[in-house]
């Protein structure tokens, strides 16, 4: 059985719906109003293999903020109701991922306990039509939203659109990696006996 679900959020600034399925084959429809964070969140989709729909309207008047930060909140909800109980799933997962002269590096916990260490500088102020301050930002949100451990580092830094495809993709084969199946787990694979 498919582990799926569609959170909506509205507020005074944004209008969000996802859909998420974790266990889809990297099919997305992805419009956020931001054309490089709709690329970044296409290569999440497909590099993970989730399925994901996403469709925003944010306050792009003011600035790209409040757009990236909310979809952050509204995919960790995604995320952290599509794994459910959490019983029988890795919990943990890494992956070092390449672009060319860039080396990421991103490991999840899926423990409930929110945190992420983000260690990467931007040398621009933009990526296209994307601050990249907001790209942290959007990492702090889904870590929070989602109760996860979550921690990125730029091992060789480069290219600055370079830089943020590694942690996109790394983040994605980290989190198939994390919501994967395993048939020894039998219950949460916790000694505290819950997540």
């Amino acid at each position: 059985m498919a582990r799926s679900t569609t959170v909506n959020r509205k507020t005074k600034e944004t209008d969000i719906q996802i859909i998420l399925n974790i266990d889809g084959t990297g099919k997305s429809e992805i419009d956020t109003g931001i054309g490089f964070f709709d690329h970044m969140l296409e290569g999440f989709a497909k590099h993970g293999f989730f399925d994901l729909k996403c469709k925003i309207t944010g306050d792009l008047k003011v600035d790209g903020h409040h757009t990236v930060e909310d979809a952050g909140i509204v995919l960790g909800q995604a995320i952290k109701e599509a794994v459910g109980d959490k019983k029988g799933i890795r919990r943990y997962g890494y992956f070092i991922l390449p672009m060319d002269e860039c080396l990421a590096l991103c490991a999840v916990d899926l423990c409930g306990r929110p945190y992420l260490q983000f260690d990467c500088e931007f040398t621009t102020e933009r990526i296209g039509d994307l601050d990249t301050e907001l790209i942290r930002e959007f990492f702090y949100a889904v870590s929070y939203s989602a109760g996860m451990n979550l921690h990125i580092k730029m091992l060789t830094p480069g290219n600055n659109h370079h830089m943020s495809e590694a942690m996109f993709k790394a983040f994605a084969k980290a989190l198939d990696v994390a919501t994967g199946m395993d048939e020894r787990i039998t219950d949460v694979l916790s000694t505290k006996g819950s997540l």
